[in-house]
Formats: structure tokens, sequence, C-alpha cells
């Protein structure tokens, strides 16, 4: 993995990582009206939704200097989906999530793997940090595999966002 300057550009063999602007909405809006891309996620968004949610990642690139990115296939430059490495609170402790997200037509071919491993890997060697988290719903149980294939241990099952999730850490 390769990362550009202050976190906002980085690659793996077959992806190009992007920082989150307000030039993504369109493609933000593409995954979040899609019901297999957000059948994990929490489901379809409006509008309106779409737009907090890039309003709050956008706020925390700012703080941070680190968040979302949205991903593109490295040979066609097609967007594929979107990664994070992010602060997130978990039982009133802020802890640093690692997430992906793929449109469908990416799906089973490693690439979750692939941006995981990336993105734990950026925690620890670029951000310094100790331990990272993943989330996921019990029935995604897909996302489960790609946690531990990422270095990550099941720890407990906790409430988030108003639903029960797996919370995987390493």
């Amino acid at each position: 993995m390769t990362c550009g300057a202050q976190l906002e550009i980085f690659t793996t063999p077959r992806l190009i990582a992007e920082r989150l602007t307000t030039a993504h909405l369109s493609e933000l809006r593409r995954m979040d009206t899609d019901a297999e891309f957000m059948a994990h996620l929490g489901g379809v968004r409006d509008e309106a939704a779409t737009l907090a949610y890039l309003e709050r990642n956008l706020a925390h690139w700012a703080a941070y200097g680190f968040g979302i990115w949205m991903l593109r296939a490295a040979g066609s430059g097609e967007v594929a989906g979107r990664a994070c490495v992010r602060h997130v609170m978990l039982d009133g402790r802020d802890d640093i999530e690692i997430g992906y997200g793929f449109l469908p037509a990416f799906w089973g071919q490693g690439f979750a793997t692939e941006i995981a491993k990336a993105c734990v890997d950026l925690a620890f060697t670029q951000l310094g940090c100790a331990s990272v988290v993943g989330l996921t719903l019990a029935a995604n149980v897909g996302s489960q595999r790609v946690l531990r294939k990422a270095g990550l241990q099941f720890e407990r099952t906790i409430q988030f966002e108003g639903l029960p999730h797996l919370l995987f850490r390493t």
C-alpha cells in the first residue's frame, strides 16, 4: 500500500482510495440507493440522509485528517465502493473503526479483504493506533470472514445505531 499527502489518496494492488469530497455526492447517492449495497449498512438512504452522511464524514476529515475514502478499480477507474478508518464511540469509548462497502458488481473478488487489510495497516503504521474495531450485523457472514482475514477477532455483541452488531477487534 502507498499513501499520498496527509492520507488523501492511497492505493492497493487493485484499488485507488481517494478522500471523500463534496464532488462524490452523486457516487454516494448511487451507493445509498442501491438496496444490495445498503442491505447490511442500515438500508437505503434518502437524499437528506446521504447529505447528512456526507457532511458528518467531511467534518471527520476536517477534524482528524482521515475518514472515508471512495474506492475506484485501479484498471478502469470505475467507482467500486467506499472504505473508512474513523473514530466511533462504542459504549462511551472512542475507538477507531475500519469499514468498507462495495457495489454488487465488485463482490466475490477479494476487494473487501484487500481494502480491510490496507485500512488496518494504515491505522497502525500511519496513524499509530493500538487497536482497531470492525462492526457488522450478525447476518453479514461475509463481512465477518473479511474482518477475520484482516486480523480482527470477535469480541462481543453490542448495540450500535439501535441494532445488535458483532464487534471485532485487533
